[in-house]
């Protein structure tokens, strides 16, 4: 009986699932970790520790399997995107990686909008131009860290260092590739064009390919590591978001998930690339040739309910859910903006920060509490407006992420959006899609519709929407979008004098 890893490089954590042929998970574990904020607006990490933390998941998943390793067939991996890893002549890292919610790059943005025409920009790049995306960041290193750039041979993504690690050769999928700002998505390749304009080489960029290509075995070095037999397939894996969709069984044009981890979005599978005219939202490279995710992300969904907690002292987040099971829609009137760390779609500005607005003196901690839950979903219910507007209704929608760990959650998104909802049994939906692109990349089985009929299964619960709920939700949301217009100034002032203040400190 042949099994199979799918690996998860997330953001605060890598997890690791240990799947059987049959689809049964027999083991998972995972670790955590924090990146380093060593300036304001700043977000790092060490590669090497996303590389132990392999380890030691892929060792664990081993051990509490009882599986013998020349049993497991072939491994595979879903990564936090847009991020840069940079490497030297002998594959080391240059320097920390720096991640996706990393804004420290707005100089290099403003510099690629003005060595780029708008129509250029949604022609070549087919996404807004914003901070922590690989590209503007390779080009602040080049401009603030020359002598590291020096060392610079290769670029890869957070996921295909692991993945280097294994194989000792370094790649990349269409998926993550395609959410760098330097892919040419309809081509399914480096940007020759973007990359001429901006002076970087092309040879810093590694080879691409489908998700589910063998793209090497586990050396004998890292089997030592891991644990594993140096005969176990690597399989190249995806991006996230790519890899969270077909985890959850969306592989459909139109079926649709909404994600509530450490940032959030509303992503649809669609069978056409297709240019958003505002450029508010993303547009990648799906987990096949035929396939592109059409999606809006906000940059700090479940990272603001993880912020509020400690605010409020790290309550147990059932505690959370049964205070909020008792609060009235519209939290008595109370407003979240859900912009810690700036916003992605649609207002694409790095300098929004988050503001509660409404406060009264009935005003409880479960009233925050449930304001924090009901702006995330507005934000992403804004996401899902301009997916519409594009002409793309959703079919299937599925919930993942934290925020499909809570039914008084997930009651909120079916209220907000106005659609059923469902969650598959798997928590782990990421780590599980990486799984079955191993499964399917190592022949096991015949194609990625295979392996998630064999592998997925949903909760019995849907969540069905309540239509006077969402109409009432439709006017807090109005009131949502003028909190935004009316505090935009304010909430960028306040950051640039945070910013200086830091300097001066």
């Amino acid at each position: 009986m042949s099994h199979f890893i799918g690996i998860d490089l997330g953001t605060s954590s890598l997890k690791t699932l240990l799947v059987k042929e049959t689809g049964e998970i027999l083991a998972s574990a995972a670790r955590d970790y924090q990146f380093d904020t060593p300036h304001p607006g700043f977000a790092e990490q060490d590669p090497e520790i996303w590389w132990r933390a392999c380890v030691a998941t892929v060792r664990e998943t081993i051990q509490k399997s009882a599986v013998d390793p020349h049993d497991i067939k072939s491994v595979s991996f879903s990564g936090q995107m847009h991020g840069l890893v940079t490497l030297d002549k002998d594959l080391n890292p240059v320097r920390p990686a720096i991640l996706h919610c990393d804004t420290r790059s707005g100089a290099q943005v403003n510099e690629l909008k003005e060595l780029f025409l708008q129509d250029e920009i949604r022609s070549l790049m087919m996404n807004p131009v914003y901070t922590g995306f690989l590209l503007p960041s390779l080009m602040w290193v080049r401009e603030l860290e020359p002598q590291n750039f020096t060392k610079i041979k290769s670029v890869c993504l957070p996921k295909d260092y692991i993945k280097m690690k294994m194989t000792g050769e370094v790649s990349s999928d269409y998926s993550d590739a395609g959410a760098t700002l330097a892919f040419d998505i309809p081509g399914l390749r480096w940007s020759e064009a973007i990359l001429r304009r901006v002076d970087l080489p092309i040879t810093l960029f590694p080879k691409t390919v489908e998700t589910t290509a063998i793209v090497g075995r586990v050396s004998r070095i890292a089997a030592e590591q891991l644990g594993l037999s140096e005969h176990t397939l690597v399989i190249a894996g995806g991006g996230d978001q790519a890899m969270q969709s077909l985890g959850n069984g969306m592989i459909n044009p139109l079926d649709t998930t909404v994600n509530i981890g450490s940032a959030g979005q509303v992503c649809f599978q669609i069978d056409r690339p297709v240019i958003n005219p505002d450029m508010n939202t993303n547009i990648f490279c799906g987990y096949s040739k035929d396939r592109w995710l059409l999606y809006g992300a906000t940059m700090s969904a479940g990272l603001c309910l993880k912020w509020w907690n400690s605010v409020i002292g790290k309550r147990p987040y059932s505690e959370l859910n049964k205070e909020v099971d008792q609060i009235p829609i519209g939290s008595g009137g109370l407003i979240f903006l859900p912009y810690l760390n700036g916003e992605r779609t649609p207002h694409l500005n790095p300098s929004l920060r988050s503001l509660f607005v409404g406060i009264n003196q009935n005003t409880t901690q479960a009233h925050m509490t449930q304001a924090v839950m009901e702006g995330i979903t507005f934000s992403l219910y804004e996401c899902m407006e301009i997916c519409r507007n594009l002409g793309f209704e959703s079919k299937t929608l599925v919930a993942s992420g934290g925020g499909a760990r809570s039914p008084q959650w997930l009651q909120i998104q079916a209220d907000v959006f106005n659609l059923p909802i469902r969650v598959t049994v798997n928590e782990e939906q990421a780590s599980l899609g990486a799984a079955i692109i191993a499964a399917t990349g190592a022949g096991i089985y015949r194609s990625l519709e295979e392996g998630c009929d064999r592998v997925i299964r949903y909760q019995d619960q849907v969540y069905q929407p309540n239509q006077m709920n969402h109409n009432i939700y439709l006017e807090l949301f109005s009131l949502f979008k003028e909190a935004y217009r009316s505090n935009r100034a304010l909430l960028e002032s306040l950051t640039s004098f945070n910013a200086r203040e830091n300097i001066h400190a």
